[in-house]
């Protein structure tokens, strides 16, 4: 029995050594492991004993990455969304007007119809902007618009002249050389020249400039009959309204074309000696008709018109049927398209003119024949007595219908000639077609 007790304290004390070897050996020897999740479960107890200490995530890394990665992807889809809607927007072209010239008013306000900033007639510098066809139009126009000083945000630019007179040739001329030297700067590439050209068709100072020639001049619009148009690049432009006496952008009524008009005709102008206008005068007179026409002759030209003498040829042309065209310089004359405004059918003096201009089969004024104009043409105005005795019979609903249709007229003669200039820079600058 105390053999037993003794053998049982023996392995006690040998249990006891044994532990407590190994629990030094533990404590004292061997490396700390800690599992991921003791870590998660250690970092979170000492986070909760701190306040204001975020909680560690151990995917945060791979979280970040991943919306990382998805905002690439909604970038790229994006970024590929609006390079598919910029393709399938027609591509637009700029083209930048210089109107140095008043006809260059007559292009931008009548024909591309236009908007001016600042809408005072006698401002410095006035500007505009619009679109036609792919083209983005600028405008700039005013005494303030010279050399060196007007921005250019395109290679591509129309330069709008006067070419009637030696002064206005010299001023133009030095306008050419300017860009010019744009030109071989290579600042531009393309360049149009609308031209007022010499009422007798003699414009010869301009022909080294043009390509054709050995110039950089890629196109020319020209006013007047010339023999040098070819529809290539060289191109018939209209004379237009006279806007360098302010003549306004006209918009039709109901009143302007229905209501009945005191007067059957009107001429208001100069009168010279020996010319056609002193025979109409006369022939006015001879026939009693001074009372049935608005007339009002001047012996000397004046260059300007004061606010009463414009608003009285204003008034004429809207109160008359018609309005008497005769000769000056050259066939075509402001008048003209002026009474086409206010629907008032022009009686034209149809015969050419002394000097160069074209004497074709539609000549002259071959550029409004060969659009149709419903004009009244006379090769002599002693044919004027019996068109105005047709007038008096003509009943006022015929009246009405004629002036509709010269007014339907003059405004697609407009948007034509906007179509023509439009398409002609496209081609020419562009190679679009």
């Amino acid at each position: 029995m105390r053999l037993i007790r003794r053998k049982i304290a023996v392995a006690v004390v040998l249990a006891y050594v044994f532990f407590s070897l190994y629990a030094a050996y533990s404590v004292f020897f061997s490396k700390r492991v800690i599992s991921r999740v003791h870590r998660v479960v250690k970092k979170s107890s000492a986070d909760n004993t701190k306040a204001g200490e975020e909680e560690w995530n151990p995917w945060e890394e791979d979280e970040h990455a991943d919306s990382i990665t998805v905002l690439q992807k909604r970038r790229e889809a994006y970024r590929s969304y609006q390079e598919r809607v910029a393709k399938s927007r027609p591509k637009r072209y700029k083209v930048q007007i210089l109107g140095k010239a008043a006809i260059g008013l007559y292009l931008w306000e009548h024909i591309l119809e236009g908007p001016l900033n600042p809408t005072d007639k006698t401002g410095q510098w006035r500007e505009g902007e619009i679109q036609s066809g792919k083209i983005n139009f600028s405008f700039y126009t005013g005494p303030a618009v010279v050399q060196g000083h007007v921005p250019l945000d395109t290679d591509s630019v129309v330069l709008v002249l006067n070419g009637r007179e030696q002064q206005k040739i010299s001023y133009s001329i030095q306008w050419l050389q300017h860009v010019q030297a744009l030109f071989q700067a290579h600042t531009i590439s393309k360049v149009a020249v609308v031209l007022l050209g010499s009422e007798q068709c003699t414009n010869d100072w301009i022909s080294p400039y043009l390509k054709r020639q050995g110039g950089f001049v890629d196109l020319l619009f020209l006013v007047y009959d010339s023999p040098w148009v070819n529809d290539k690049d060289v191109f018939q432009w209209p004379l237009g309204v006279a806007t360098y006496r302010h003549f306004p952008v006209v918009m039709p009524n109901t009143q302007m074309v229905s209501s009945a008009r005191p007067y059957i005709c009107n001429f208001l102008g100069t009168v010279y000696k020996n010319s056609s206008r002193e025979t109409l005068m006369g022939i006015l007179k001879q026939n009693g008709l001074e009372k049935q026409c608005l007339t009002n002759a001047r012996e000397k030209w004046l260059p300007q018109e004061t606010a009463d003498t414009s608003r009285q040829y204003q008034m004429a042309l809207a109160q008359s049927d018609l309005t008497l065209c005769p000769v000056g310089v050259n066939t075509e004359c402001y008048r003209i398209y002026e009474a086409c405004a206010y629907g008032s059918v022009p009686v034209v003096e149809d015969v050419l003119t002394p000097g160069a201009c074209a004497d074709g089969r539609s000549s002259p004024l071959r550029l409004l024949k060969d659009a149709g104009a419903p004009f009244i043409f006379l090769k002599d105005w002693k044919e004027l007595p019996a068109i105005l005795e047709k007038e008096r019979v003509m009943s006022q609903a015929e009246k009405t219908e004629r002036r509709m249709r010269l007014l339907e007229w003059y405004t697609g003669f407009r948007q034509q000639m906007k179509d023509k200039f439009t398409e002609v820079l496209e081609e020419a600058f562009f190679k679009l077609s």
